[in-house]
């Protein structure tokens, strides 16, 4: 079992100084991961649902300075020496395939192979159409498409696709990525169509365990999810056991908080709770477990990790 943590883009230690503090004390304290988030542009006005909030409103809130995901994992890999960089997740149809391709490769090359690419396919309209990216509407079928597109130029010698959004063929794509294949592919998304996308696509599986419509948070309703992303993966001729297994609890808490049935959230409240949380998730083959410490102060944020680190996981164990 190993832990990680999201990186801030936005806010008050999204500057270089702040990034690089965190970065460093994380793999001082034994963080595996680096987690960086996804958006190009913030709209000054949010329609969209965002499928993580019991109202749908976006916690960010619009507006704002925004860090560009690839170039914050690129700035990572140059003030650490071992943590994994995980985009956390890519919108995966919010950049030209080709070219995302390259870049990934780039920063895997750079940082000496430490990147995974963690996927998804978006939930903010309004950002899609401010980018002029593929319709909003097609999101599932584009990041499916892509996520080929990014296998065949990683791993072919002479690469060629034709696809319904990606075409290209006669062309050199070097250097190939450090790590063979090419970078582990997790997908996030709890839904039907984002649990297929994991069994037939993804090197892991990486939900979020807190999406209201479908919750991840007991360890029945985690099974059932694992189980149609196995079954996907088997019927598809695939090694369900080479899936790897990780969890996103971007809300954990030191305070303890309630859920919608009136008892504790998981992944708040005390060390001993925490630490039990994360014990039914390993017992489930979950061996990547990601929280969130920011907070408005730099200091706050690096007590918070330190914490965690000295409380938490030592309760779990390897």
């Amino acid at each position: 079992m190993d832990y990680g943590f999201n990186i801030p883009n936005r806010g008050p230690l999204a500057d270089p100084d702040s990034i690089a503090k965190i970065a460093r004390r994380a793999e001082a304290l034994g963080y595996a991961i680096l987690a960086v988030p996804d958006h190009i542009v913030m709209p000054l006005a949010i329609d969209s649902r965002y499928p993580y909030s019991e109202t749908g409103d976006y916690p960010g809130g619009p507006g704002g300075d925004c860090l560009e995901q690839l170039n914050l994992m690129a700035y990572l890999a140059a003030v650490t020496s071992h943590a994994r960089l995980l985009s956390s997740v890519m919108v995966v149809p919010h950049r030209p395939p080709v070219m995302t391709a390259k870049m990934i490769a780039t920063i895997d090359v750079l940082s000496g192979g430490r990147v995974i690419l963690g996927c998804g396919a978006g939930w903010m309209r309004e950002e899609f159409e401010a980018i002029g990216a593929p319709p909003f509407d097609k999101r599932g079928r584009v990041t499916d498409e892509y996520i080929r597109v990014f296998r065949e130029l990683w791993c072919a010698d002479q690469p060629g696709f034709e696809g319904e959004y990606a075409r290209f063929a006669d062309i050199a794509f070097l250097p190939k990525p450090v790590q063979k294949p090419h970078p582990p592919i997790w997908t996030g998304g709890e839904s039907g169509p984002a649990l297929r996308r994991a069994g037939l696509l993804a090197d892991g599986w990486y939900p979020i365990g807190g999406n209201p419509r479908y919750p991840l948070d007991t360890p029945a309703r985690y099974g059932k999810a694992l189980d149609t992303v196995l079954e996907v993966a088997e019927e598809a001729g695939r090694d369900p056991a080479a899936i790897t297994r990780a969890f996103w609890a971007n809300w954990y808490s030191e305070r303890e908080r309630t859920d919608d049935s009136g008892g504790r959230r998981i992944f708040t409240g005390g060390p001993e709770q925490v630490a039990q949380d994360i014990g039914w998730l390993k017992d489930a083959g979950v061996v990547h477990v990601l929280v969130s410490f920011l907070a408005p102060t730099l200091a706050e944020t690096l007590d918070r990790m330190a914490r965690f680190a000295a409380e938490v996981v030592p309760r779990v164990g390897d």
